[in-house]
């Protein structure tokens, strides 16, 4: 049988799991246990328990319940609007005025969380109701948070990131720097977008009548300086090589515990509910991790990672064309399925092609996450069309339009570092 009709098989095989209902997870070991009922003499449950043991019995994995946890504890804080209160006096006299707030409360926020749901709903349920009250053309309001948001896969500490780096086996401290210079990136083109729109379209804006001295100003922002500290805390003490991403989550957790108590928000029902919602999450995705896992060795029995890579590489396909290849194939896949499910379902094919072609692994796990913040502003199943539908009550074809210009500056991004690939790797190569 050619790997060509054996892919498609499993390819088919999974989608009919997917497509019936079943969990994500269920549906992974599934496709693996049948390549290897079908394809190999290996024994199959060995193998299976030794895999999903061996791959869940890991130190770097433990980061992953205590980021998620941070971020729980931090979306049942007043974090919102604290960053609403010490963000608006400065961006009320620039161009797009306070839909400025959006794009810097996403990006305070994404690098806290790790989340673009967490993100979207947090920022989105307080700078909603306020921007819409004040008179901001509705289609900016949304567009601003929808593409905004998704920079909670992107800025560390990124869920995202280390689902990647625990199934490529890359060092998760390094994706984290090196989503740093990307992040900043998109925030800088997003905010170069809404100036622009601003100045082309002042007639759209309320006049913003409060000006602000600048003692007055530093006086809001004060509001800020916990949630500034508590990122300089988490990301410097990795880049600094004092903690690892583990323990550098742990200490997120009592810092967002420590926050969340001086400001008053932390009760013991906030504190079971973010306990709970953490473990949820947790249990969700480390199951998503087994099923991969094991996909992954079942792929490897079969060989179909080895022949594809074989057979991309005979087809001498340039560096560029595979990128443009595995970006359309990304997008599509995120219109159905969620960002970590994408990472976790492609990587044991992918990882061979793009290693064969010579693609830094660790640059490619920074392409992939901006393709997936791409997919989440994507119909059908954009995670973050989603959560704004339920914010605004509008359709998510509505949703999705508002958010069309900040998918098309992502892929500018994505042009600017698959041509300037040392955005990604400069701070990792001098950490």
């Amino acid at each position: 049988m050619s790997v060509l009709t054996l892919s498609i098989i499993l390819f088919v095989l999974l989608f009919v799991f997917l497509g019936s209902g079943l969990w994500v997870a269920l549906s992974l070991l599934a496709v693996g246990m049948s390549a290897m009922m079908l394809f190999s003499d290996a024994p199959l449950g060995l193998v299976m328990a030794t895999t999903i043991w061996g791959h869940g019995n890991s130190w770097a994995l433990a980061a992953l319940p205590l980021f998620i946890w941070m971020g729980e504890i931090l979306f049942r804080s007043r974090l919102s609007e604290d960053m609403f209160t010490g963000l608006a006096p400065w961006m009320n006299r620039l161009p797009g005025q306070l839909l400025h707030v959006n794009i810097f409360g996403c990006g305070i926020f994404a690098a806290v969380s790790g989340s673009s749901a967490a993100t979207a709903a947090t920022i989105g349920k307080l700078s909603i109701p306020e921007l819409s009250k004040r008179g901001y053309p509705e289609k900016m309001v949304i567009g601003t948070l929808a593409g905004s948001a998704t920079l909670g896969l992107l800025i560390p500490p990124s869920i995202i990131l280390i689902v990647y780096g625990v199934a490529t086996e890359q060092s998760i401290a390094r994706l984290f720097v090196a989503g740093i210079l990307p992040g900043l990136l998109l925030v800088s083109l997003f905010v170069g977008y809404v100036a622009l729109w601003g100045v082309m379209n002042r007639g759209s804006l309320p006049a913003e009548g409060t000006r602000y001295t600048l003692r007055e100003k530093l006086y809001h922002s004060r509001r800020l300086l916990p949630v500034i500290g508590l990122i300089a805390g988490v990301i410097g003490s990795i880049y600094a090589g004092i903690a690892s991403p583990t323990d550098a989550a742990a200490v997120g957790v009592v810092l967002a515990l420590v926050m969340s108590w001086s400001s008053g928000s932390l009760t013991r029902q906030s504190f079971f509910e973010g306990l709970m919602g953490a473990m949820v999450t947790s249990c969700m995705i480390a199951f998503i991790l087994a099923g991969a896992s094991f996909l992954t060795v079942a792929m490897g029995f079969t060989g179909i990672p080895r022949l594809l890579a074989e057979w991309i590489g005979g087809m001498g396909l340039s560096t560029y064309t595979l990128l443009a290849a595995l970006t359309v194939f990304f997008v599509i896949m995120g219109c159905f399925l969620d960002g970590i499910s994408v990472v976790v379902l492609t990587t044991s094919v992918i990882m061979p092609m793009v290693l064969k072609v010579g693609i830094d692994p660790l640059w490619f796990g920074i392409f992939v996450v901006i393709v997936v913040e791409m997919s989440q502003i994507t119909p059908p199943v954009g995670f973050n069309l989603f959560v704004l539908q339920s914010l605004t009550g509008r359709n998510i074809l509505t949703v999705a339009r508002a958010a069309l210009p900040f998918f098309l500056l992502m892929l500018v991004a994505l042009a600017i570092i698959v041509a300037v690939p040392e955005i990604v790797t400069f701070l990792p190569e001098n950490m």
